[in-house]
């Protein structure tokens, strides 16, 4: 593993090199292991990392090679032991994300994904990694109702920003003209329209994912009898 890590940098260190360019402008390579079982045995750590030092003295000689060693083993056998602090720990809450399915052994670690489902609700990061692992792992009605509910936000703030737009329009063309009364009729039915034919077309495409009339109406905000007539006038 350590021979293949050297490999891999070297090819990434020296495949920029092109005709009349300096060794000067080759720019430095940090490989990443990130490996499912334990490779040094000189230490307990689970996070090692590697440059190269004179043998004596031990100053560095570049900073062009730089090398890390994620034991997840060591990791989980840390966290076992209340070793690991992932609540101020940034570099422990994520790799403890990716070590909560432990495919090899067949494991699922529920105290991990638990606790780490506490710490999403002050990270947002965090937090959108979880909601992008329950879509992968949900039916395809609840999928496509999510992206029913996605297209529905979407459209929602581009109605909003057409809104301004032509309330913009509007007070331009108002104050030109000087009828303020012909300007405010007008930042209305800017608006109005706006928001309404949006979300007709966001109605009309989840009817035609085949989510039910149901479901719609509570995802819009509409009621049922707003999207039977929607239906009804598409058909």
């Amino acid at each position: 593993m350590v021979k293949r890590s050297i490999y891999y940098w070297s090819g990434i260190y020296r495949t920029p090199m092109k005709k009349n360019m300096a060794y000067k402008q080759l720019q430095p390579v940090i490989t990443i292991n990130i490996l499912n079982f334990e490779l040094i045995t000189q230490t307990d750590r689970f996070h090692t990392s590697y440059h190269l030092y004179e043998d004596q003295e031990q100053f560095k000689l570049t900073d062009v090679m730089e090398f890390h060693f994620l034991e997840m083993p060591k990791l989980i056998r840390d966290w076992k032991q209340e070793k690991l602090d992932p609540w101020n720990d940034v570099l422990a809450r994520w790799l403890l994300l990716l070590g909560i399915v432990d495919y090899r052994n067949g494991t699922v670690y529920e105290d991990i994904y638990k606790e780490l489902e506490e710490i999403a609700m002050k990270d947002e990061t965090l937090k959108n990694a979880f909601q992008g692992w329950d879509l992968l792992s949900a039916t395809q009605e609840e999928v496509l109702a999510y992206e029913a509910r996605l297209k529905q936000v979407l459209d929602e703030e581009a109605a909003r920003v057409e809104a301004e737009l032509r309330e913009k329009e509007a007070l331009e063309k108002g104050m030109e003209r000087g009828l303020q009364k012909g300007l405010t009729k007008g930042l209305a039915q800017g608006r109005e329209e706006g928001v309404t034919e949006e979300k007709k077309a966001t109605v009309q495409r989840m009817l035609r994912e085949g989510i039910e009339v149901e479901l719609i109406a509570k995802l819009t905000d509409l009621t049922v009898e707003q999207v039977k007539a929607i239906k009804q006038n598409n058909n």
